[in-house]
């Protein structure tokens, strides 16, 4: 999916000849330390940011040539990337609009993510929790065999937190690739089988779960003795 991914901001080097490739039937973790770059690598694959270098593929195809985007990548990068005097309902139709997607499926949608009884709500008056379902319709809206999920988890309750775990795995399950990207390295453990960890932009390891958390570790235990050189940040128990 990713090669020799490089992006500048100004001095700062946010994403550094990053390669990597993510597998369809399985849910893959996205992790890394605050400013690894997590973000802006989501945002390239999206077309949202251009590369310095380096390119990104969906199937083999740049995400701004893929004539009907929403059908092949659904993408939930900002919970609040909607115009907040649309109601929830019409946020969706608009974005089915935009790449033919039947009125019908949007009913679909808003039922699966069970904001259904708040679609006709404006969507700036949604509680965070609710604003991320109504990302995740979204994602969902083109029946995509890609979903690229940024922090989905910030602002569910538990029952929505066991729903996405669910959710998730159904969705590899049926074939599709699914990326996840979460600071709560307990969620990655709940719900994905790959990993992906990045720091400073540069790839740590490509491996699964279970080889990274072996020999008796926690998913988090790995997780930081893998990184320990690469944080930005110290911090200290008093």
């Amino acid at each position: 999916m990713a090669r020799g991914l490089v992006k500048h901001y100004r001095s700062t080097i946010a994403v550094d000849n990053l390669s990597f490739d993510v597998r369809p039937g399985t849910v893959t973790g996205f992790l890394g330390p605050n400013g690894a770059g997590k973000s802006t690598t989501m945002r390239m694959i999206m077309g949202l940011d251009r590369p310095d270098a380096g390119q990104v593929r969906i199937g083999g195809t740049r995400y701004a040539d893929l004539r009907w985007p929403l059908r092949e990548v659904g993408a939930l990068l900002d919970a609040k990337a909607f115009h907040p005097g649309r109601t929830a309902r019409a946020h969706l139709t608009a974005l089915a609009v935009s790449n033919a997607i039947s009125r019908r499926r949007v009913e679909e949608v808003l039922a699966t993510t069970g904001i259904d009884s708040v679609a006709g709500r404006r969507a700036g008056k949604l509680s965070l929790g609710m604003s991320q379902r109504l990302g995740i319709a979204a994602a969902l809206l083109g029946d995509p065999g890609v979903l690229l999920l940024d922090e989905p988890v910030n602002g569910l309750d538990p029952e929505g937190i066991r729903w996405i775990r669910g959710l998730l795995k159904k969705l590899a399950d049926e074939g599709r690739t699914v990326l996840l990207s979460s600071h709560v390295i307990s969620e990655i453990a709940h719900t994905a089988d790959a990993l992906i960890v990045i720091g400073r932009g540069r790839l740590l390891a490509q491996t699964t779960v279970a080889r990274l958390s072996a020999g008796g570790r926690s998913l988090e235990e790995a997780f930081f003795q893998l990184t320990a050189g690469v944080t930005d940040y110290t911090g200290r128990m008093s």
